[in-house]
């Protein structure tokens, strides 16, 4: 359910007070835990450390992160790919494939580029 438009954004105080005087080219990472925190025009530019309760994740904001939350862009869990052997052996024989499709274009290119380079007769 979204907040009420009569409330208006949340945005943490105390953030607010860290980025208040500086500028965002000067400023260092702000180390913050208020994941819940929405981001508001004044902090783009800046570099904020939001902690996804193991450390916290650098988090740059632009101007397209504006209206969403600081928790959005700092993972809590960390995903670990699906399969196990099998997907492993068929993931392999793919990027083999790709290489050698690589290694034919590439040679073709090479061919075609010797034949224009050859003077004609």
């Amino acid at each position: 359910m979204a907040r009420s438009l009569k409330k208006g954004p949340y945005v943490d105080e105390k953030l607010l007070k860290k980025i208040e005087g500086k500028k965002p080219q000067t400023a260092e990472v702000i180390k913050t835990w208020a994941r819940r925190s929405q981001i508001a025009p004044e902090m783009v530019g800046f570099k904020f450390g939001v902690y996804n309760g193991l450390k916290h994740i650098d988090v740059l904001v632009s101007e397209d992160m504006v209206g969403h939350r600081l928790g959005e862009f700092s993972p809590t869990k960390k995903f670990v790919r699906h399969g196990g052997k099998m997907q492993k052996e068929m993931e392999t024989k793919a990027k083999e494939g790709e290489i050698a499709a690589a290694q034919a274009a590439k040679a073709a290119a090479d061919a075609a580029g010797a034949k224009k380079a050859a003077p004609a007769k």
